[in-house]
């Protein structure tokens, strides 16, 4: 039976946990090294670190050593389940002496003929990023010592994760929201279009998307829109809804019919998301535009000779929220009209009132090119500030004949 570590191995599994030269090495070296470090000193045959995936409460195999089928083929296991599913539910170290089905989900622990279990939970300061566990094919009781090692190990390995995931998370969003948003805008007759996006620096890139799309009876789908939350979560459903609403544009020529139809889907397939939208469709003349809002603030509209102004619409809830039949206005887009759509993060600063870069917006503009109005506004609420959150700005313009 192994005995409790000496006070010189416990050292060189801290050495080992603590070494600065391991942050140059790649996140799989570094928990191959720990994992081996701690099956040699602990005198144990596996070790394996389980990532908690919080959406989908489950733990999944990352890491092994000494029983690498684990990652290979994909272990995941419900938090409160077995084993490894008790310590991340109690959210303290869990000793089994008896693996089979009655006491471990993962068939492949007790096929391997493990016959001892030692698992601790994987914290940042309060948050569980996994568990982190070793097993022995033999008998063996594990000390407190033993215990408290692999809680050292554990935490350092969760540092590992939590960076590893928060960076793949931040990535994949980005890689995300800009296939979504249109890289060039579309060449329309009768329009001209300008637009900014600028990914906020906290807490991480949203689900804020805009959308241009001509439709089969000449119309032109205009869309803006903000889902609530931030990081790799926000920008899927973002995708989703952008996916969806364009399919159901081509279904309806009403925009509230269209986003009744977005709501109901959110409702059914993506409950607890939430999302302002605004919808408009400009009439195959180019003479009008028919707009729906979804909790979201109202575009400006500037027309030659005449101060800009908030279209004048009633706003419905937003996506994801029940509330009444969902309503739509047209309004005329004289030649030389100018609409702007925006999301919040334009608008809304911390230190002061949104009414306040309301006014400001509303100041600047004016019925000139797309470009300039993009141009303007951008140096006027944002200018040398870094953004706190996405913003997204679209301006429309009506091509005089």
């Amino acid at each position: 039976m192994p005995e409790t570590p000496t006070a010189d191995e416990r050292l060189q599994v801290l050495e080992a946990i603590t070494d600065t030269s391991l942050g140059k090495l790649g996140q799989d070296k570094v928990m191959a090294t720990l994992l081996a470090r701690v099956r040699e000193v602990l005198g144990v045959d596996t070790a394996t670190v389980l990532r908690l995936d919080p959406t989908a409460q489950q733990l999944q195999a990352m890491a092994a050593s000494g029983i690498e089928e684990e990652v290979y083929q994909d272990v995941r296991i419900p938090v409160g389940a077995g084993f490894a599913g008790r310590v991340a539910e109690q959210r303290r170290p869990v000793i089994i002496d008896h693996v089979d089905a009655t006491t471990v989900v993962n068939a492949l622990l007790w096929e391997r003929g493990l016959r001892t279990l030692l698992g601790v939970p994987m914290l940042v300061e309060d948050d569980l990023v996994g568990v982190l566990h070793v097993g022995a094919v033999t008998e063996r009781e594990f000390s407190e010592t033993d215990v408290e090692l692999l809680r050292l190990v554990a935490a350092r390995l969760a540092l590992e994760v939590q960076i590893e995931v928060a960076a793949s998370d931040r990535a994949a969003a980005a890689a995300l929201q800009r296939s979504l948003v249109p890289a060039r805008l579309p060449a329309v007759s009768g329009m001209k279009f300008a637009a900014r996006y600028v990914p906020g620096t906290e807490p991480g890139v949203g689900g804020d998307w805009y959308d241009l799309f001509p439709l089969p009876d000449g119309r032109l789908g205009i869309v803006m829109g903000d889902v609530a939350g931030h990081g790799l979560n926000a920008a899927v459903i973002m995708g989703r809804l952008r996916s969806a609403l364009r399919a159901y544009a081509l279904e309806s020529d009403d925009p509230a019919e269209v986003l009744s139809k977005l709501d109901r889907k959110v409702q059914h397939f993506e409950p607890g998301a939430l999302a302002t939208v605004v919808y408009g469709s400009v009439s195959a003349s180019r003479e009008s535009i028919v707009i729906s809002l979804a909790g979201h603030l109202p575009p400006v509209l500037a027309v030659p000779g005449r101060p800009s102004v908030f279209v004048d619409t009633p706003v419905d809830p937003p996506i994801g929220v029940t509330g009444p039949g969902r309503r739509r206005v047209e309004i005329e887009l004289p030649p030389g009209g100018v609409l702007a759509f925006y999301t919040d993060g334009l608008v809304e600063r911390r230190d002061q009132l949104i009414d306040v870069g309301l006014q400001r917006l509303a100041g600047v503009v004016t019925a000139d090119s797309p470009s300039v109005v993009c141009a303007r506004v951008m140096a006027t609420l944002v200018g040398n500030t870094p953004a706190q959150d996405d913003i997204a700005l679209l301006v429309a313009r009506c091509e005089p004949n």
